[in-house]
């Protein structure tokens, strides 16, 4: 098996192993371990994205760092950073910052983890607010009329992840194929 194919299954089995905690988590209400799976699936997919608009030669030096448990960093010793991998996927995809921020807040520890009693939906602008509610509503069909809390995007965020898993997978395919582009 070559780096890329060994690579392709860790991410995979990473998702596999997060669709799993998803159902289950989801299944017992704990919307905010839901979140931090969440951001563990955007997390691959932003590095196969990061990896797909990268050269061949740059590409299997970067898998090669994942699989000796080093930091990326590329040839020229640049770090490879979460705000540019974020960055190149929102290009592509238009939501991921905003998933990737919001999820981050629940990987690390914050006031989010009080949202049981202080919703973190009331300390969002009413710009991201809107930004939210409308990539919800035109992929899961979230109702711009409802009140965004965490109450109310629970029962969505099982599809979020769907949509996350099912970009990944195509992006891993890619990588398979040794395409050069992100289109």
């Amino acid at each position: 098996m070559d780096i890329t194919e060994q690579f392709c299954k860790i991410v995979r089995q990473r998702s596999k192993e997060n669709k799993q905690a998803i159902g289950l988590l989801s299944r017992t209400g704990l919307t905010g371990q839901v979140m931090s799976v969440l951001r563990q699936e955007l997390d691959s997919m932003v590095r196969v994205i990061f990896l797909l608009s990268q050269t061949i030669d740059e590409r299997e030096h970067l898998i090669n760092l994942t699989l000796t448990g080093k930091k990326w960093k590329l040839r020229s010793n640049a770090n490879v950073t979460d705000k540019q991998m974020v960055e190149l996927a929102d290009t592509l995809n238009g939501w991921t910052e905003s998933v990737y921020k919001f999820g981050c807040a629940f990987i690390h520890l914050s006031s989010f983890h009080d949202y049981v009693f202080n919703d973190p939906f009331e300390n969002l602008g009413q710009d991201e607010i809107d930004s939210i509610k409308t990539h919800l509503n035109n992929y899961h069909g979230f109702p711009l009329t409802t009140e965004l809390t965490m109450q109310s995007i629970s029962f969505y965020l099982p599809m979020v992840f769907d949509k996350i898993e099912g970009n990944l997978e195509c992006y891993i395919q890619n990588l398979e194929q040794r395409q050069t582009t992100l289109i």
